[in-house]
């Protein structure tokens, strides 16, 4: 990566809605992207629907390219984590030598369907915390994007919600502050990994009161300019 260049983008797991619509704020920050799945034909196929999404709305972008989800995370500068939970550990497992050394975005919040407005954290604390037990500390888990809805992400529109940012490495939380920054939102460090488990417990708070409300509905935070 040259000094002129915006780190590239790895997103394992990137097919469904939130990988999409990562991809889409991503992509429209100026990051070169790689969508990552399991299948290598199903991640290209979505790397060309953002593309022509991008395309319809009239935004620029660099290269988005599509790859099976260890050449994803071997390309990808930052390496973005946002597969279901059960899928979670052996995604990890599978990628942990390729991201060593890296900033990792853990998105994966611990939802057990099918009572998925329940809090159900795991035993370990959180899913941030198990991404970086697993990993391994040479590895700079960041654990974020929890409380933003997907249909947030994917709509061409300003997102009315703050971004809660945890891990154990300062420059590793503000290196993906500056990202959230640059795709609209407001990111704070709230903290090391331990402090994951509050942000993924919320998401299923608001899906309650998405339900109830029938909104979007995301956290925001107050008294900070």
């Amino acid at each position: 990566m040259s000094s002129n260049t915006k780190p590239s983008i790895g997103i394992v797991g990137g097919t469904g809605d939130l990988g999409r619509g990562l991809a889409l704020r991503l992509a429209k920050a100026g990051h070169p992207l790689i969508i990552g799945s399991r299948n290598a034909e199903q991640a290209v196929a979505s790397a060309e629907a953002v593309a022509a999404v991008l395309a319809e709305r009239g935004i620029a972008h660099p290269a988005i390219s599509g790859a099976d989800n260890a050449a994803t995370a071997q390309q990808g500068d930052i390496v973005f984590v946002t597969v279901p939970f059960g899928a979670h550990q052996p995604t990890l497992e599978s990628i942990r030598d390729a991201v060593q050394g890296k900033v990792v975005v853990d998105v994966t919040v611990p939802l057990v369907p099918p009572k998925v407005a329940r809090v159900q954290l795991p035993t370990e604390g959180s899913a941030g915390q198990i991404a970086q037990t697993l990993l391994g500390e040479a590895v700079h888990v960041v654990s974020a994007f929890q409380n933003v809805a997907a249909a947030h992400l994917q709509a061409d529109m300003e997102i009315p919600c703050d971004v809660l940012v945890t891990g154990n490495d300062k420059p590793a939380r503000q290196t993906v502050i500056d990202l959230i920054e640059s795709m609209g939102m407001r990111g704070f460090h709230a903290g090391l990994i331990n402090n994951a488990a509050a942000a993924e417990a919320l998401t299923s708070i608001l899906i309650n009161i998405n339900k109830q409300y029938k909104t979007h509905a995301g956290l925001r935070l107050t008294g900070i300019d």
